[in-house]
């Protein structure tokens, strides 16, 4: 983690010494395995440090920030630019990158090790994890056997897929519902602060999720089960999407909105909690990675599909093939990816 997130933030003030469209590019191009590389080791540790019923509530907290991210930079860049120009606007946020990386070498440690743990918090933690050695679901596989074990399994293509076809519907709302709202519903830029609304839907969601799958994994519910039980509902509410672009009320547009992100965030936790349980333990960060290219591939293709799109017909398609994405997805997880990993494997 502290890799990965130093290699961002440096590469996030070299974009501050650009002196061209050429240079400009290739700085902006070398944060992306940096951010990747986050991606990978957050589900490690949560699955190292969260007992079973508590990771949803970790992986929804964690995916809380990138929300928050969202709604809090426009100001603080747009401040830091006010007064330091753009360039200080790269260089200030990259510091505050190399602050973070500071401060976690200084407090992570393995839980087995960690001095501020005592004997039964550690027991707590490990428990899980212990179970799941003596159940033999972690095989000792070498480099070449990991990413045999990853590509032939049937499970790890279910949950790339379903993120493919799932992780454009948030990418939309971030990058295209703005230019939405101003083209179709006449949206000025003053009035387009009120995304923060549905920035807030996403937030709630994604929190959501862990305390639903982990009350009912406390009531003795399987892991799995909890989280496709969540996800279920999830995709029965991001279907309400085409009443976006069928009324004329701009307040309806917001609630069916908050609605549609709420589902589909809680649904994005729920799915990355799924990976955090069902893989097992050696290969996660690996397999992780693998099923998170999914989700880029995905807002590539949706990218140039909305594009295209919007240039050819209107908004509304986008709108509509939002009914089935997330139920084609549980679909395929149902089928692929519902038994345990050694029977799925086998």
């Amino acid at each position: 983690m502290a890799v990965f997130v130093g290699w961002w933030s440096c590469a996030n003030m070299l974009t501050g010494f650009a002196k061209s469209f050429g240079s400009l590019g290739a700085c902006r191009f070398l944060p992306g395995p940096g951010e990747a590389g986050g991606y990978t080791a957050s589900p490690k540790i949560v699955r190292r440090w969260f007992p079973l019923k508590d990771r949803g509530i970790a992986v929804g907290l964690y995916s809380v920030g990138g929300a928050l991210g969202a709604t809090i930079a426009p100001v603080l860049v747009l401040t830091l630019a006010a007064h330091f120009g753009w360039r200080g606007a790269f260089f200030a946020t990259g510091a505050l990158g190399l602050v973070f990386v500071a401060v976690w070498l200084v407090v992570f440690r393995d839980p087995e090790t960690h001095p501020w743990l005592t004997e039964g918090e550690k027991k707590l933690i490990l428990a899980d994890d212990i179970a799941s050695v003596q159940k033999s679901e972690e095989p000792e596989l070498t480099e070449a056997g990991r990413w045999r074990s990853i590509l032939t399994s049937r499970a790890v293509w279910a949950l790339m897929f379903a993120r493919l076809l799932t992780d454009p519907v948030w990418y939309f709302f971030q990058f295209w519902m703005p230019k939405y709202l101003h083209s179709e519903r006449g949206f000025q830029q003053a009035d387009l602060a009120s995304m923060w609304m549905i920035y807030l839907a996403a937030d709630i969601g994604f929190l959501s999720s862990g305390f639903i799958s982990g009350r009912m994994i406390r009531k003795g519910r399987d892991p799995r089960e909890a989280r496709l039980r969540t996800m279920l509902g999830c995709a029965l509410l991001v279907p309400l999407a085409p009443l976006i672009a069928l009324t004329g009320h701009n307040s309806v547009v917001f609630g069916i909105s908050m609605v549609v992100v709420l589902a589909h965030t809680a649904w994005l936790a729920s799915i990355s909690t799924y990976v955090v349980d069902y893989v097992p333990k050696p290969i996660l960060g690996t397999a992780f990675g693998f099923i998170a290219a999914g989700s880029a591939v995905g807002g590539i293709l949706m990218n140039e599909t909305v594009a295209r799109t919007i240039a050819t017909h209107s908004y509304a398609p986008c709108f509509y093939a939002m009914v089935a994405l997330h139920p084609i997805a549980w679909l395929l997880l149902r089928r692929f990816a519902r038994k345990p990993w050694a029977t799925a494997a086998a």
